[in-house]
């Protein structure tokens, strides 16, 4: 055995000469079979942390002292009986946001969110107050029971397994305001005050609903006022966050205005670059957001084709605000990567750049054409892979994503709801946080789920996937490499990690104790 490590230990220290520790143990393991020396054990602890996220980060005295505060507090979370990582997201919510590691984090500066979908990503509590209170907004009943609306300034058509559409104005006057509302909220969300278990006891029971709440929201969100202030707000949260930079994944619907008339998915694109720079001009340290165009993967070849057609005319007419392109929608129920092939090339053939940033691996259907997606998505040069959650079933795509430095968009709480894992301490991430593997942190559908931000999906990452063994170089490392995955050009990379270094050393300073 010994001699094995030693062999191991040489070969490490020809490829990582910088880990002083691999010469420690060369010195110190020997040939015999006495009792290993203490020395050789925590030569090998200080190897292994030295090979997880962040475990080559050089800390600052300052950091030093805080990373000692978040241990001792970390290990009080740890000790609980409830646990939150452990425990359901809606379960755990509320020990999570009277965690001292929560309250730390959420000041912490988290860099980018780099996975985000368009219309997931502002508490419903705001699009409650905000969107159904305004005039002309109608609603009706599904035969599912569900609910749709729309803003019209006359009576809208009616639609198909709907009920006759009521103005919410009118509606209110006539019901208890309170009940008709918290009806409402729990159509836009999948947050429940019961057993979460017990109202999604599978994934076809969450799915149905998740992907209801999306269908809800549809006709709110649709409208170009509303839009524009969703999006805006959107910004706010992440912002009050911490968070700096955004790449939203968005379906470019087309925007349509009180009279029933609609914009295209250019005049999307381009109302998205306008707000940003707005909201960018009323918060100059934010630095700012672009969009990845996203498609239903349950399309035909037909539509797909088209599509990609349009999403590389997008890509050249705004290229400062496109980032890409991507296909969403349930994995397991979706046609696979590889059905979208002839497609997916066209902008290789055509020399065209349009980079990918496709969903793949958020699965736990083992061996099934949709778990080839990990694989499929490198072939087809990704950028970024979403979830990959079925990584670790995949040695060479998990060997090809590292050696091409292609990062996994891990979220955390996002898996735990869709019911891809029931403890988060079990998550794949957490082997991959062991590894160094390139990956950064994102919420998902913060929404939707009852969260916020990045804060909630950081503290299910550092508590739950590192335990204690992550640190503060753990979160500076995947704070970093939220920049230095992103789609931002070099220069604009290195302008937002000098920004986000200015932060981070503010943080540092003001909650060393």
């Amino acid at each position: 055995m010994i001699s094995t490590i030693r062999n191991a230990l040489q070969v490490m220290a020809i490829q990582r000469p910088h880990v002083a520790v691999v010469c420690l143990l060369l010195c110190c393991l020997s040939g015999g079979h006495s009792i290993p020396d203490p020395r050789q054990r925590e030569a090998l602890i200080r190897l292994e942390t030295s090979m997880q996220t962040g475990g080559h980060e050089v800390l600052t005295d300052a950091e030093q002292r805080l990373d000692a505060v978040l241990y001792k507090l970390k290990q009080v979370e740890v000790m609980r009986a409830d646990f939150p990582p452990a425990m359901h997201f809606f379960k755990a919510r509320h020990l999570i946001r009277s965690s001292p590691v929560f309250s730390l984090l959420q000041k912490m500066p988290k860099g980018a969110a780099l996975h985000v979908h368009d219309f997931s990503m502002v508490d419903v509590e705001w699009l409650l107050t905000n969107a159904t209170y305004r005039p002309y907004c109608y609603i009706c009943f599904t035969d599912d029971q569900s609910i749709r609306f729309i803003f019209s300034s006359r009576s809208p058509k009616p639609v198909p397994h709907c009920s006759p559409w009521y103005l919410l104005e009118s509606l209110r006057a006539k019901m208890n305001t309170t009940e008709l509302d918290n009806s409402i909220m729990g159509n836009l969300t999948l947050f429940t005050q019961q057993d979460p278990e017990t109202v999604y006891p599978s994934q076809d029971t969450v799915w149905f609903k998740f992907e209801h709440t999306f269908r809800a929201v549809w006709g709110l969100v649709t409208y170009a006022p509303v839009f524009r202030d969703y999006y805006y707000q959107g910004l706010t949260e992440l912002y009050m966050d911490n968070v700096m930079y955004l790449e939203l994944r968005c379906l470019l619907p087309e925007i349509y205005e009180l009279d029933g008339s609609t914009h295209d998915r250019a005049w999307t694109l381009k109302t998205y670059k306008d707000v940003t720079r707005h909201f960018k001009a009323a918060h100059p340290d934010f630095f700012g957001a672009r969009i990845i165009f996203t498609v239903q993967r349950q399309v035909n070849v037909s539509f797909m084709t088209k599509t990609v057609e349009e999403a590389m005319k997008l890509q050249k007419n705004f290229p400062d605000i496109m980032a890409g392109f991507d296909l969403v929608g349930r994995e397991d129920k979706g046609r696979p990567l590889w059905y979208y092939r002839d497609a997916l090339s066209l902008p290789m053939e055509r020399g065209v750049t349009l980079a990918f940033f496709f969903h793949a691996g958020e699965t736990n259907l083992e061996g099934t054409e949709v778990d080839q997606n990990v694989l499929d998505a490198l072939l087809f040069n990704t950028s970024r892979i979403g979830h990959g959650f079925a990584l670790l079933r995949h040695p060479v795509a998990k060997g090809l994503s590292k050696k091409e430095d292609v990062a996994v968009e891990v979220c955390p709480i996002s898996n735990q709801v869709l019911k891809l894992v029931d403890d988060l301490r079990n998550h794949p991430a957490a082997v991959l946080m062991s590894e160094n593997h390139p990956m950064v942190i994102s919420s998902d559908d913060p929404g939707v789920f009852g969260a916020s931000g990045l804060s909630y999906d950081f503290y299910e990452a550092f508590v739950g996937f590192g335990g204690l063994r992550s640190n503060i170089g753990s979160l500076k490392a995947l704070a970093k490499n939220s920049i230095r995955y992103s789609s931002l050009t070099a220069q604009q990379q290195e302008e937002a990690l000098a920004s986000w270094q200015r932060r981070w050393d503010k943080f540092v300073s003001e909650n060393v104790f």
